[in-house]
Formats: structure tokens, C-alpha cells, sequence
């Protein structure tokens, strides 16, 4: 007799990792790349020629730049156009691949299929959040290092390997003053100026002192150098006068060499005066602490402004994902290549008209930082998930 078979069940092998693309994912995410491509490549291409190439061709001509020092300018400013072209990009291939699909009445097959518009963005908010946090890494970590690179290049040429000379650097230092009554305000306690500074010492510095009550201390000297072990500034070649304001008191003093207790913060400025977009979050964090430790609070409200900024920006990636998609999705639309091009320009100039107007009004205080950086961000993601509702309808 033969043994009875039994039957087993056999239970797949477990397999660590993500879940897989379902076929549809596939497919919207490999008809994307096309576009984004085309897009990073159009949008950056156009933004490099208009803020780089023609300035470098007119310096070529009229202030003897080198071709070749011209060239590596060039490509070391191409990583920041390539930054703003990504959100534009974004905004590009899901207005073509979407309305495509609309044109092709694919997405009349797939919403007769039961497949809902939301589930049909999902894809496209994928790929933004994929390429916010690209953008945003970029921006961190290769675009400051290239722009500051780039900037020192240039004027290293155009100076022929002189040491870069910083100009007038000024420095105010408030302190809160309470008064009899109680009352409290920010007054201006010392100020500190130089004509210039090569990043080690100060030439033509004046201080004015005004921390005393009743007396003022001005001290000018030809130079001066931070002295790191008293924490204090060597003024050199100087006069020091101090008198009050009643006038029962004056000094003149002429010196060769004196101390004054300032902090380090001037050639903390003086060193870091590169543009915003030359700086990392943490540089610029660093600029901020000296800001506030010297009282200038206007500077460190622009400078938190900038940090805002450059956290918020890079999900405008996503912002254009989820508006260039529900905008394509729309019914009925006969229109092309051509046509998203166009609707793509209007919307990335609005979003960043609003942009300028809310930086601003960060810069004048009408908004504080936060909000004057998220808000496009916010009204952008607020209008999409409108366009996204009514298209799912």
C-alpha cells in the first residue's frame, strides 16, 4: 500500500526590506524623471546664463579676467541655479506627466478603475518629499562651499593675490538701562569702528565708551590686534580722552600702546561678511550668537530671517509637486508641452513674488522670521491640497 500523502502548506521566506512599487508607482514615477531632467537642465541653463555668464563675459572684456579663471567661476555658481531649478523642475514634469495622462484620458481608465485622485498623487508627493530633502542637502552642503569658493576665485583675479581688505566695519553694543522709575530700555553703551582690516588686526579704529554714567572714553589709535590671552584689544599709536558731561572732569592721554576691554565680536564680523548664501545654518547660527552678544538686534532678527529661509525653501519642492499634479489632473485639458511650460512660469513667478514680499516684511519686522519664511510655503501647500480636494470630486 502506498503511504497517504500529506499535504503541507509552504510559507514564503521572510524578506526584510521596503514594500514594493506597485506597477502603477512604477510607472508615474519613471514617466517623471524624463521632465524632472529636462526641467533641471532648461530652468538652470537659463538661470546660469542670465546671473553668471554675461557678468563673467563682460569681465572678460573690460576688467581682463582670465578664460580660465572664468570657466571654474562659472561652474562653481552652477550648484546654486541647479538649486532653484529643482523646485521649478518639480513643478514642470508633474504638470506634463499629469496632463498627459488627462489628454490620453488614461486618468478617466484609472479613476473608473476605483483608483482615487489621492491615491493617484501619492507618487508625486513621494517624489517631492525625495527631492526636498536632495534639495535641501544640496543647499547645505555643496552650494555655500562652491558660492564662497567661487567669490574668493573671482576676486582673488580681479585683486591679483592681494589679501582681501574688509572696509569700515562697525560695531554697537546695546545694553538694557533701567532708569529710577523702573522703566527699561536698550541704549547704546560702546561703539567700535575701523577703517579697515586684512582678518588679524584693525587699522584707523576709534571706540567710543558711553558705559559709565555721566562720562564718555573715546580712544582713537592707527591699528589694533586681539590680544586671545587678556580677552582684550592692543590699541597702538592712539589718544585716549575722557571727560564728563558736567565738564568738571577731562583727560588727554597719548599712548603707544593700550588696553581696552571690547569684545572680540568686530573681527568676528569682519571675517564672516560673506553673503547669506555663501553660509551654512550653523555659520549663519554662529552670526546670529554674535549679533546678540553685541546688542544688535535688528542684524539678528535678519540673520534668524535667513535661517528660516533656508530650512523653508527647499519644500517648495513639494509645494510644486502637489500643485503642478492636482493642477494637470484637471479634466479636459487639451494642452501640451508647451502649455505646462507657461502655467509652470506664472506659478513659480507668483510663489515667489509672494516670497519677496513676505522676506520683506520679515526684513522690516511687519512679520517675524518664521512666518515671514514659511508662509509661501504654507499658503503654496494650502492651495494644493484645494486643488487636490476639488480635483478628487
Amino acid at each position: 500500500m502506498s503511504s497517504p500523502t500529506i499535504a503541507t502548506s509552504q510559507k514564503k521566506p521572510f524578506s526584510p526590506g521596503f514594500p514594493k512599487l506597485s506597477v502603477l508607482d512604477r510607472y508615474l514615477a519613471t514617466q517623471l524623471m524624463l521632465p524632472f531632467s529636462f526641467g533641471v537642465a532648461a530652468f538652470s541653463s537659463i538661470g546660469v546664463s542670465i546671473g553668471a555668464l554675461f557678468e563673467l563675459i563682460r569681465k572678460i572684456t573690460t576688467a581682463n579676467l582670465s578664460f580660465e579663471i572664468a570657466v571654474q567661476v562659472f561652474f562653481l555658481q552652477m550648484p546654486l541655479y541647479i538649486f532653484y531649478a529643482l523646485p521649478m523642475s518639480m513643478l514642470l514634469s508633474t504638470l506634463i506627466l499629469y496632463s498627459r495622462l488627462s489628454t490620453d484620458s488614461e486618468l478617466i481608465a484609472l479613476r473608473s478603475a476605483g483608483i482615487s485622485a489621492y491615491r493617484l498623487v501619492v507618487p508625486t508627493i513621494l517624489a517631492g518629499i525625495v527631492v526636498t530633502g536632495m534639495s535641501f542637502a544640496f543647499n547645505e552642503a555643496i552650494v555655500p562651499m562652491a558660492n564662497s569658493r567661487g567669490t574668493e576665485l573671482l576676486q582673488e583675479a580681479l585683486n591679483e593675490g592681494r589679501v582681501n581688505i574688509v572696509s569700515n566695519i562697525v560695531n554697537p553694543v546695546y545694553e538694557t538701562v533701567t532708569f529710577p522709575d523702573g522703566t527699561k530700555t536698550q541704549m547704546l553703551t560702546k561703539l567700535f569702528y575701523a577703517q579697515n582690516t586684512n582678518g588679524k588686526e584693525m587699522n584707523g579704529v576709534t571706540i567710543l565708551d558711553l558705559s559709565e554714567p555721566g562720562m564718555q572714553v573715546f580712544v582713537a589709535g592707527q591699528r589694533a590686534v586681539w590680544n586671545n590671552e587678556k580677552s582684550f584689544w592692543d590699541i597702538f599709536d592712539g589718544t585716549s580722552y575722557t571727560y564728563s558731561v558736567d565738564g568738571t572732569r577731562r583727560e588727554i592721554l597719548k599712548f603707544q600702546k593700550a588696553v581696552v576691554n571690547f569684545s572680540r565680536t568686530p573681527l568676528d564680523l569682519a571675517n564672516r561678511k560673506k553673503n547669506w548664501e555663501e553660509m551654512t545654518i550653523a555659520e549663519l547660527q554662529d552670526l546670529k550668537a554674535i549679533y546678540d552678544k553685541s546688542g544688535n538686534f535688528k542684524e539678528s532678527q535678519t540673520t534668524l530671517l535667513r535661517i528660516q529661509q533656508k530650512t523653508a525653501t527647499p519644500f517648495v519642492c513639494l509645494v510644486f509637486a502637489l500643485v503642478g499634479a492636482t493642477l494637470g489632473m484637471r479634466p479636459n485639458r487639451r494642452s501640451g508641452k508647451g502649455a505646462s511650460f507657461a502655467i509652470s512660469i506664472i506659478i513659480i513667478f507668483g510663489y515667489y513674488l509672494l516670497a519677496f514680499i513676505c522676506d520683506a516684511m520679515g526684513n522690516t519686522s511687519v512679520l517675524s522670521p518664521f512666518v515671514a519664511a514659511w508662509l509661501p510655503t504654507i499658503v503654496g501647500l494650502t492651495l494644493g491640497a484645494g486643488l487636490l480636494v476639488k480635483a478628487a470630486r
